[in-house]
């Protein structure tokens, strides 16, 4: 290896390290710690002089020298006098795969890879207690951005991020005595300023109160569900999940216990009848069903509380887009009716917001909080107490409250648009009134098959997200798919309908 690189090497590393929002002294600090650690300089190797790297990046000198001394702090970079910077090598300490270990310390590889294993392998197949791979789960492109009309639910709206009051929360957290608060291990604790947040400002909007010793975080409302089925569901417990309903829900049930029983659902949501009393626990979400949005209204809740009273049933209430109401007269969530404790209560901070944070909470009963806490400790501990901390400062300073506003102003015109354009380009369909959330569930002709049309679909820039997913059984229906549109431009709303109309009648004429 040589101890020198090339200027046409040093722009090609530089490139490299571009990223937007990055600025230039960042971008040469990332692209020498990368050459340094990479080992494509040597220990003891002399780096361009700061004029002569300035130079051949075509940036301020200014900018290199700032850089320079960075590393210097760091421990990357010697600074000697009348010399210039050099490697520093004990920075590279002798590392598995390193050129400064023995030939022989390297284990072989084959094209990249290990070389194949010796016979004695653990049969992994065999080993396996569950596997989860093989469940039936919503997929996503992962380029959905790259797509014109991303009709997909649930995806981040950069449009719709408030990043400069982001930006301010983070930054507020990121102060000295804030560091010093969460910085430490909080082992089963949450951040107590996130508690009082969602027990005074968050809870309340759905008629929730709650003790600080009844709510517990979690890593997004999907790890609150997997606290619960670990903590309260057996192999022989039975489980009643909506029909159709959220698939996460029902394959983390089913990992549990093979007793889940289907409920269909109706125009008002989960039906009260005889089938709920073979049930321990009743999976619900009443304000917005899962998929097909639909509200159960106040009767039907009383009367399922009623209901979990004498059959001695609990309900597992996910309140996931309660927030995004177009009503001016919300429907109280069910946890608020309850008065005998029948109802653990599931909410999310970050679906609305930014779902890759990852924030959501249970509010139950203390003693069943406090097993909570002991199994989540377990697994994770707890959630970053620093996104936590930022959020508590997004929640106190009035920023959440602003930005649900607009999100429900947004999707509102969203919906709108959405629903005409159903109707006047779409006849051959129906689809449920959209009254909150940021999705639409439609029913195609009997015959329609929605996996193909769905093919045909994004061939042509359009993602949709087939409805079969979402039902239990060998036999789901196929005519069913829904329409999201928290991540679509409002503008192009109508013309993908018109697109995927195009689509629909393609599918259709070809069988």
């Amino acid at each position: 290896m040589s101890s020198r690189i090339s200027a046409a090497m040093w722009n090609q590393l530089f490139q490299m390290s571009a990223h937007a929002g990055m600025s230039l002294q960042s971008q040469i600090r990332q692209m020498l710690v990368s050459a340094i650690l990479d080992e494509r300089l040597m220990r003891g190797a002399a780096v361009p002089s700061s004029r002569e790297l300035a130079e051949g990046l075509g940036v301020a000198r200014n900018t290199v020298v700032l850089a320079y001394q960075q590393l210097v702090d760091e421990g990357y970079l010697i600074a000697r006098e009348r010399r210039g910077y050099f490697v520093n090598g004990d920075i590279l300490a002798p590392r598995v795969g390193s050129q400064s270990m023995p030939a022989r310390d390297v284990p072989e590889r084959v094209a990249g890879t290990l070389a194949p294993r010796d016979p004695a392998t653990p049969d992994w197949e065999g080993r396996y207690v569950v596997r989860p791979s093989g469940q039936r789960n919503i997929v996503k492109p992962i380029d959905w951005q790259k797509y014109q009309y991303p009709f997909i639910y649930g995806q981040f709206d950069p449009t719709m991020f408030p990043t400069a009051d982001w930006r301010e929360c983070c930054h507020k957290a990121l102060t000295v005595m804030e560091i010093r608060d969460w910085a430490p291990d909080m082992i089963a604790r949450d951040d107590e300023t996130l508690i009082q947040q969602i027990r005074t400002r968050v809870l309340p909007r759905r008629g929730v109160w709650a003790d600080a010793d009844e709510i517990v975080l979690t890593n997004g409302a999907q790890q609150a569900l997997y606290l619960l089925a670990d903590l309260l569901v057996g192999a022989h417990t039975t489980v009643g999940i909506e029909d159709p309903g959220y698939p996460d829900a029902r394959n983390i049930f089913a990992i549990r216990t093979p007793k889940l029983v289907g409920l269909p659902v109706d125009g008002s949501g989960l039906p009260v009848d005889d089938r709920l009393s073979q049930c321990d626990y009743v999976y619900v979400t009443p304000s917005h069903q899962c998929p097909t949005t639909t509200t159960m209204p106040l009767a039907n809740r009383e009367a399922l509380l009623r209901r979990a009273e004498a059959d001695d049933f609990v309900l597992i209430e996910d309140d996931y887009e309660s927030e995004n109401s177009y009503s001016d007269i919300p429907i109280p969530a069910l946890k608020s009716l309850d008065r005998s404790d029948r109802v653990i209560y599931i909410g999310s901070l970050s679906k609305s917001f930014a779902p890759g944070l990852r924030l959501g909470y249970i509010v139950a009963p203390a003693a069943l909080v406090a097993e909570l806490r002991a199994l989540r400790r377990l697994m994770i501990r707890h959630p970053s107490a620093f996104i936590q901390r930022s959020f508590s400062m997004f929640l106190a300073l009035g920023h959440h409250d602003a930005l649900l506003r607009r999100l429900a102003d947004t999707y509102a015109k969203r919906a709108e648009v959405l629903s005409a354009a159903l109707t006047t380009y779409l006849p051959e369909v129906s689809f449920v009134q959209i009254k909150g959330g940021a999705s639409c569930w439609v029913q195609g002709p009997p015959t329609l098959n929605a996996n193909v049309l769905a093919e045909r679909a994004k061939a042509r820039g359009i993602l949709i997200e087939t409805g079969d997913i979402f039902f239990m059984g060998d036999t789901p229906p196929l005519n069913r798919f829904r329409l999201g549109f928290s991540s679509i431009r409002l503008e192009h709303i109508e013309s993908g309908i018109i697109a995927l109309a195009e689509v629909l009648r393609e599918t259709m004429a070809q069988g």
